[in-house]
């Protein structure tokens, strides 16, 4: 069978096509490198089973040959970067998602979108469900992105309803792992990288805002899970150990043996107090739950920019 993934170069994108790969399938990774990196892919090069074309998806799609499913991961994905880029967010959540609908309908394959919890703003319920409709500001500073996959949301449902495609709906709560970028603003990298140079770690508010860690494997294993599924409905995909955002500042610190100071800066306007996912349906419908730790995701999350900065270091 053969997979296109647009988002290949991206964090999880890239997690994502080596997993295809390893369980036999050809993919065709697609990226327009914004905020991705070809580095990602270096696990493939050579592989007879993984292409890579770098294109921009919102001016169209045209795939030779077969294609039996889409799995749409592009869009740039931490706040850093969909601030930086807030137009290209929204075109690629709405011209460029409905150009991959096309392409799969023209295929007639199935369809997976790569959604956001997100989608539930800044939550008035606790843990979020997936019927649950959200408290999102649509003119707020990460409206580009919160608007652009609640978009893409309702129009994989309505070629769903239109057309009869097998569409599939992932709401991706926080993720982390290697391949993050130490830059890209998000907590994981932001605090890791803070501690792994000796700065102060910065945290937002008074720490008490609260965050759950879902590492790359198991979220990679959700998402192949339900793209295999027959659930059209959106499903959570997450860790539900949450913590406070102090908590696991403390917990890097206490893991890496740093001495550093906690420094505390100005929440920003939405940013969500609470996070965490209710993967009750993903238990059913797919048969999954997380099953990396947050101390083994961690660790292996720390080891690699240890190593990534070493390389800085080193080339400088």
């Amino acid at each position: 069978m053969r997979i296109v993934v647009a988002g290949a170069a991206g964090f999880i994108g890239s997690h994502l096509c080596e997993r295809l790969v390893q369980d036999g399938y050809q993919v065709l990774g697609l990226d327009n490198l914004l905020t991705g990196s070809k580095a990602n892919l270096r696990g493939l090069a050579g592989n007879s089973n993984f292409q890579f074309l770098e294109c921009e998806i919102i001016r169209g799609v045209e795939v030779e040959g077969p294609v039996d499913g889409v799995m749409n991961l592009a869009s740039p994905a931490s706040p850093k970067d969909y601030m930086d880029h807030p137009i290209a967010t929204l075109e690629v959540g709405s011209v460029g998602a409905q150009n991959l609908l096309e392409l799969a309908r023209r295929k007639n394959a199935r369809y997976l979108l790569a959604s956001t919890s997100e989608s539930y703003g800044d939550p008035l319920e606790h843990p979020q469900v997936e019927t649950y409709w959200g408290n999102v500001n649509p003119v707020g500073p990460r409206s580009c992105y919160d608007e652009s996959k609640r978009f893409s949301e309702a129009l994989t449902m309505a070629y769903h309803r239109r057309y009869g495609m097998q569409t599939n709906i992932a709401r991706i709560f926080n993720t982390y792992g290697p391949r993050m970028q130490l830059d890209d603003g998000r907590v994981v990298p932001a605090f890791i990288g803070q501690t792994l140079r000796g700065e102060p770690i910065t945290v937002f508010g008074d720490g008490s805002q609260t965050r759950s860690f879902c590492y790359v494997t198991d979220l990679v294993d959700g998402l192949i899970r339900l793209s295999q599924s027959e659930e059209r409905y959106p499903v959570n995909l997450g860790n539900p150990h949450e913590m406070t955002i102090l908590q696991f500042a403390e917990a890097i610190k206490r893991l890496t043996g740093s001495k550093v100071e906690i420094k505390f800066e100005d929440l920003p306007l939405d940013d969500p107090k609470v996070r965490r996912p209710d993967i009750s349906k993903a238990g059913e419908v797919l048969g999954w739950t997380p099953t990396v730790s947050f101390e083994e995701g961690i660790q292996r999350t720390i080891g690699y920019f240890q190593q990534t900065l070493e390389a800085a270091v080193a080339g400088n």
